[in-house]
């Protein structure tokens, strides 16, 4: 009888973690915790995750970091660094796992189940503008690192993030945030009872100049709008997004037009640079929980469009074309995109005679019109002449199967393949450029995880993964303009990853994960500075080791360290060298956070950003950067609090981001190969007020 009772235990121990698989693991507490407890119990995963690298960012952590842009919350992503190159209305630039992501290739990104990548994008492939995120309506970040998730397809070999917003926020919110340089922020939300469901609102209101000679006068206009009844698990959300911004660009400048006193650190080479974008999408999400299963399903449709001005060379196609600098090199990049798409996936619990297991089975679907996507040559932003112009179609449709089998209470195997087929429809101005292309690709996954003893498991993974290319890459035969042959890009391009991960509470209170990784890819995508595009390069290899750390010590105190290293290279030879261009070696994001000290809270961050090599034969490098964060808050009562973000607190005089490409300066006779930076703010505080009703 003990061994029968003993057996039933175990059962039902194994039976209550597949249903918080099942059921997402992480519901909304209905109980007011402070920050600390709730990250602590959020961000637990044992007996759920499938890798080392997988996590939960919980939304009280989010709300204890000092963010300077919107898409730096993306940061609480172990070893992401999220930075800028020019300005602040453009997406951000991208690194991780030895990747320069450029704006979002090879990580992808949802939010409220809505891919915000963007496939053959004006600006680069899987561009990823998160400007539209308002922070304090997302209730949790989930993240995965790797190719070994069938549910993730493509852009995200390196890593996928999926962003939810609340259904439901405790009280209404009103805030206002002033800062230096012309900073306003104002935020409204309230999810007020709306029949047998709850309507939440969200109203954005913003404008920055920064800290630029050339004010940015950046305006956005950012509203949400959400009918929800039930929960994530069970129930069914309907959500509106709308957002609009304006800005002013100072792009990255060459160092020696700074260091000839032609610039300052924050000065503009070209003062019409920047643009304007728009972003209105409307999605449907529904799901519901049985006794071992759960079923999900989501729709999307979106209405998307940029105009981006960008001036990176100053003069050195004007001087080539005309011997003389005329009207200067700025380029327009323009796209008008209607896109939708679909997810459906069920997950069922069931017995294998003496094995528990879930099994999984999902279909997605996308389509993008993007009509025009086209490239022109302008002045002042008057369009001079046309480049190209082309109408682009684009469909992909996705079948995945997953099965999770239990061997043991301390063995257990997540298996899993992947069918993607792509299709792709060009018409070109250029005919020769016209054409069709179609791909797919199947992409196994494999995990094993053996645990938990003593609060520790341990992770291998193993898995294929791929990015898709841009379409006019897939049927161009012509240089725009020109009568010069051009090689065709493969459509799909293939990844694998290794991973060996492992999961320990080495303390009480102490969550500990270690994770050594490889990733292969059959072409890496790189940024081409002078081009303000990417293009598909050659085979690389990257490796790696990341530490991911968070000790909460007690109800008022919490300490984190994310520590990540890594080495890539291009695995073919080349005269060029080996060494892949942007790709960062060593990240670390430290911080500590307390609560609750009276009326007092509050955070500091620091973020070392690592050298990384500006061409293949590294004989130029960047140099690191290393930034910390402050945060000072006081709460006036339960309803009103006051909060100072300082930025830069030292004031360091570094570089967001660097580059090594060919320019020529106005004045210039001849074209100089150069360092192009574009430098991290200067010291900066914003002020916050915040009342809830």
């Amino acid at each position: 009888m003990p061994v029968f009772l003993a057996m039933q235990l175990r059962r039902k121990i194994i039976a209550s973690q597949m249903a918080l698989l099942m059921a997402g693991a992480y519901a909304q507490s209905p109980v007011e915790l402070s920050a600390v407890e709730v990250r602590a119990k959020s961000e637990n995963l044992e007996g759920i995750a499938t890798a080392g690298s997988e996590g939960v960012v919980s939304s009280q952590r989010l709300a204890a970091v000092p963010v300077l842009r919107p898409g730096e919350a993306m940061e609480m992503v172990p070893g992401l660094i999220v930075t800028q190159h020019a300005g602040d209305g453009k997406a951000n630039q991208y690194f991780l796992r030895g990747f320069n992501l450029d704006h979002g290739t090879d990580f992808a990104t949802y939010i409220g189940g809505v891919p915000v990548n963007m496939p053959t994008h004006a600006h680069g492939q899987g561009y990823t503008d998160l400007n539209f995120l308002i922070p304090e309506l997302v209730e949790r970040i989930s993240y995965r690192k790797g190719p070994y998730f069938a549910e993730e397809g493509d852009f995200s070999s390196a890593g996928a993030a999926r962003i939810d917003y609340f259904r439901q926020l405790d009280k209404s919110l009103a805030q206002l945030t002033l800062g230096q340089n012309g900073y306003v922020r104002s935020l409204l939300a309230g999810s007020p009872q709306a029949g047998p469901g709850k309507l939440l609102y969200a109203m954005e209101l913003f404008h920055n100049d920064g800290p630029w000679q050339v004010d940015e006068h950046y305006r956005k206009l950012n509203g949400v709008l959400r009918y929800s009844q039930g929960s994530r698990n069970d129930g069914w959300s309907v959500t509106g997004m709308a957002y609009n911004g304006k800005w002013t660009s100072t792009d990255q400048i060459a160092q020696r037009a700074i260091d000839s006193g032609q610039v300052n650190r924050f000065g503009s080479l070209d003062s019409t640079t920047g643009g304007k974008t728009f972003r209105y999408s409307l999605s449907g999400e529904w799901a519901a929980r049985g006794q071992n299963s759960q079923t999900r399903a989501n729709a999307w449709v979106l209405r998307s469009g940029l105009d981006l001005w960008s001036n990176f060379t100053y003069c050195l196609d004007d001087f080539n074309n005309t011997g003389t600098c005329n009207s200067g090199d700025q380029f327009l990049q323009s796209e008008r995109r209607t896109a939708g798409g679909f997810s459906t996936s069920h997950q069922q619990g069931a017995r294998w005679g003496s094995f528990d297991v879930v099994n999984s089975i999902g279909l997605q679907g996308r389509q993008d019109w993007i009509r025009p996507v086209g490239l022109y040559k302008t002045q002042a932003r008057e369009t001079l002449s046309t480049t190209r112009v082309d109408r682009v179609t684009q469909r992909s449709l996705s079948l995945w199967a997953q099965n999770e089998l239990r061997w043991t209470d301390w063995v257990r195997t997540i298996t899993g393949l992947r069918g993607d087929a792509y299709d792709f429809n060009v018409d070109a101005s250029q005919a020769a450029n016209s054409g069709s292309a179609s791909d797919q690709m199947v992409t196994p996954k494999f995990s094993l995880v053996f645990g938990p003893w003593k609060r520790t498991e341990l992770y291998l993974n193993y898995g294929h993964g791929f990015h898709s290319n841009d379409a006019r890459g897939t049927t161009i035969t012509q240089e725009p303009g020109t009568t010069n042959a051009v090689d065709r890009v493969k459509p799909l391009v293939r990844t694998r990853g290794y991973e060996m991960g492992l999961r320990s509470e080495i303390l009480p209170g102490w969550q500990s994960t270690l994770a050594a990784w490889q990733l292969e890819a059959a072409s890496e995508l790189l940024f081409v500075g002078d081009a303000g595009t990417t293009e598909a390069s050659r085979p690389s290899r990257h490796y790696g080791v990341e530490w991911t750390n968070l000790y909460v010590l007690n109800d008022w105190l919490a300490l984190d360290a994310d520590l990540a290293w890594s080495h890539a290279r291009f695995r073919d030879s080349s005269a060029d060298g080996d060494h892949i261009p942007g790709a960062v070696t060593s990240t670390a994001n430290l911080g500590v956070t307390v609560d609750r000290i009276g009326p007092w809270f509050g955070a500091v961050r620091f973020r070392y950003f690592g050298p990384r090599p500006l061409i293949e034969d590294n004989s130029v490098r960047s140099k690191p950067s290393a930034l910390t964060n402050l945060r000072v808050g006081y709460r006036f009562d339960k309803q009103a609090l006051l909060a100072l973000d300082v930025y830069n607190l030292f004031d360091r005089k570094a570089n967001d981001i660097e580059y090594w490409y060919e320019s020529q300066l106005p004045g210039e006779t001849a074209a100089q190969y150069d360092r192009h930076i574009h430098p991290t703010e200067p010291r900066s505080l914003r002020l916050t007020l915040q009342y809830r009703f």
